[in-house]
């Protein structure tokens, strides 16, 4: 199995983007409704071109006060238009950079949202189809994703498929819930362990020990937290000798 690193940046939390971006092949990059502003966005589209990382755009609900952590019930419309928003402006500095958008990441409880309710994972399809011709969209990888691919098919969205390195899975497939005490791993010993079962095996454990089959293109490590530079290094360590 051959993976990708990408990373969550751009959030303005413990300014690591710099030093992150050498270790990674895809950035997810803030689009200013969760985190982020204009300056700090175009920042870092540059540092993503300089490093030769591929650009993702991570955008959310319009949420700053939450982090883009709670759901919001939004109508279809405004749901278009929150996404249009970010992401037009998004490939514009893009553009501008001479980067290349390759990639939407949703970011927080619209990308868990996502992948429990499929009337919202379509609007995101329409909206990168109505913008884009060439975009591909990252999702979480399943057990089962067919359904995914089917509505992704439809409006000629190829996926981009990701597993968690510092997340607990439930049974189901899907992240522990961040309102739960054990959604996040901390130790750095146990997140190694599980990239290693999902390279040498292509499974990863849930909570409860249930061994779940799957497709996985790249691996996700959050930046938004204070040991994130020495994880990313190590995790990279690991990528290299076994990929």
């Amino acid at each position: 199995m051959t993976l990708l690193l990408n990373c969550d940046l751009g959030e303005k939390v413990h300014h690591n983007d710099a030093l992150l971006m050498p270790y990674i092949d895809q950035a997810n990059i803030a689009c200013g409704l969760h985190a982020s502003d204009p300056q700090t966005i175009d920042h870092t589209i540059k540092l993503a071109i300089k490093n030769k990382v591929y650009i993702g755009a991570h955008p959310s609900y319009p949420d700053k006060e939450n982090f883009g952590r709670k759901t919001m019930v939004l109508p279809k419309n405004s749901l278009e238009a929150v996404l249009h928003y970010q992401l037009a402006a998004f490939a514009q500095l893009c553009k501008i950079n001479d980067g290349q958008l390759r990639y939407v990441k949703p970011h927080g409880a619209l990308y868990n949202d996502m992948m429990k309710d499929l009337d919202i994972f379509t609007v995101i399809c329409q909206v990168i189809n109505n913008l884009f011709t060439d975009v591909s969209l990252m999702i979480q990888a399943l057990p089962e994703m067919s359904k995914f691919q089917q509505v992704a098919a439809k409006y000629n969205i190829s996926l981009i498929t990701e597993a968690f390195a510092d997340r607990n899975y439930q049974d189901s497939g899907l992240l522990v819930p961040r309102t739960q005490a054990n959604a996040t791993i901390h130790d750095a010993t146990h997140i190694q362990q599980n990239i290693a079962q999902l390279l040498k095996t292509g499974k990863l454990l849930s909570v409860s020990g249930q061994a779940l089959p799957i497709t996985v293109d790249s691996l996700c490590i959050h930046g938004d937290n204070q040991h994130a530079v020495t994880l990313v290094k190590q995790i990279r360590r690991l990528l290299n000798e076994h990929c």
